[in-house]
């Protein structure tokens, strides 16, 4: 899905969405979606303004991080020992899939992302690239929509 930016009245300023998409073959599956963002950007013929990152689901998240094995590594570790997969989570009581730890995760580390671009560049640091995030405990499709505001 893409929905062309809508100008306001007398003005170049306006939103422009994009969606992407995305298949995460496993839990904890991390995919870096920064080209996909940036390219939502450019599509948006906007120079400066905000770029909000949403994952529709409730197993799914969106953060930054440098995305290289040892981070990656760490990343999967530290998420385990916060909300670890064996504890006993009460989501698991009422429902049959078992995912109440990816529940958690996902709403410890939220569904959406701001990040401000400058001459239709997004500033993020040397090392920061926009990373998804899949804490299901099965392979997903995730949705990806990139809303730009900005002018």
């Amino acid at each position: 899905m893409t929905v062309k930016k809508k100008p306001q009245a007398g003005g170049s300023e306006g939103v422009y969405t994009h969606e992407l998409e995305y298949l995460l073959r496993e839990e904890l599956d991390l995919a870096d979606i920064t080209a996909g963002v940036a390219a939502a950007v450019t599509k948006s013929g906007f120079n400066s303004g905000s770029a909000t990152v949403f994952v529709p689901g409730a197993t799914g998240a969106v953060t930054c991080l440098e995305y290289e094995p040892g981070v990656i590594a760490d990343f999967k570790d530290a998420l385990e020992r916060i909300a670890p997969r064996s504890m006993q989570y009460e989501h698991n009581r009422f429902q049959a899939d078992g995912n109440g730890h990816s529940h958690v995760r996902a709403g410890l580390l939220g569904p959406s992302l701001a990040i401000p671009f400058v001459d239709g560049q997004l500033t993020l640091g040397v090392w920061q690239q926009v990373t998804l995030v899949n804490f299901d405990n099965r392979s997903r499709r995730r949705r990806v929509i990139v809303q730009v505001i900005g002018a």
